[in-house]
């Protein structure tokens, strides 16, 4: 279980994935974590040689607001601490849902309290609350129009600005496999631009309400998937005129189901997976 608690042979923890996006998931209700949890002691952990291996680390503790289950705290792997994550709030919707017994839940984060519902076929439902797009929510370093950032690098150029919680740069391209990633997205993420540094996305628009996209995501680097930047790339395709409010966002990972609803809050369905559960090593987390 993972509340079980810690025992002389490690604390337990639980890896789960959306799409590919992969975590490691350490509840921290039943005691604290030690004072030694640091970004270090995350990096290690999330190292995919000598730790266990992640895209992001998330610990689950005590409520802080009375209408929540649960608050959610988020470290990208070199240990950068983060405020959303949809793929991780799917994951951690579906192991309090399973521990509670409902078909929802309301999980408390950095970002605000995020409502999740359990949907047909093992999918998750999360309300991801309502996109930022004013220049100083995203935010930018100066002021301008977030539909049209004043930002180029080689051959991504006029990105659209959206902060789910976390800041986004949405490149709008021809052929999102072309771009080379690993070679645009360090510069991009850490660009003066970015006074938090930003997730970049690069999405072609497929038609027959389908985005494709892919993401560099600030911390971690090139990942199957994101959540919190399917939501931004449907909004901001939405706000160009490229796409309705509602579409598919064909990830490398698979696929997310995203509405940008009447009340500007985002709607994010996807899959939610376990993968296995263990015990870290004293050395890893004592």
């Amino acid at each position: 279980m993972l509340n079980a608690p810690t025992t002389a042979s490690g604390r337990p923890f639980v890896k789960m994935h959306g799409l590919g996006n992969d975590f490691v998931i350490l509840d921290a209700r039943m005691g604290p974590l030690p004072a030694t949890f640091d970004a270090a002691r995350v990096a290690a952990i999330a190292d995919r040689h000598t730790g266990v291996g992640c895209d992001q680390l998330v610990v689950i503790e005590p409520a802080r607001n009375a209408t929540a289950d649960a608050w959610m705290t988020i470290y990208n792997a070199d240990g950068s601490r983060v405020a959303a994550c949809g793929n991780a709030t799917r994951c951690v919707a579906r192991l309090l849902m399973a521990e509670n017994g409902r078909d929802w839940v309301v999980i408390e984060t950095e970002a605000g309290l995020l409502d999740a519902e359990a949907r047909a076929d093992g999918l998750v439902a999360v309300d991801m609350g309502a996109a930022r797009l004013d220049w100083r929510e995203v935010p930018v370093a100066r002021a301008m129009d977030t539909l049209h950032l004043d930002l180029t690098a080689g051959p991504l150029a006029d990105p659209v600005g959206v902060s789910m919680g976390n800041p986004h740069a949405v490149f709008f391209v021809e052929d999102a496999a072309a771009i080379d990633l690993a070679a645009w997205g360090p510069g991009l993420e850490r660009d003066p631009l970015f006074p938090e540094r930003a997730n970049i996305e690069v999405a072609q628009i497929l038609g027959d309400g389908r985005i494709r996209m892919r993401v560099w995501e600030r911390g971690t680097g090139i990942t199957r998937a994101c959540g919190t930047g399917a939501c931004a790339t449907l909004v901001a395709a939405a706000r160009r005129g490229l796409a309705g409010r509602s579409a598919e966002l064909v990830l490398d990972g698979g696929s997310l189901h995203i509405e940008w609803m009447a009340d500007d809050h985002v709607m994010m369905t996807g899959p939610a997976v376990l993968s296995f559960s263990g015990r870290l090593d004293r050395e890893l987390l004592p």
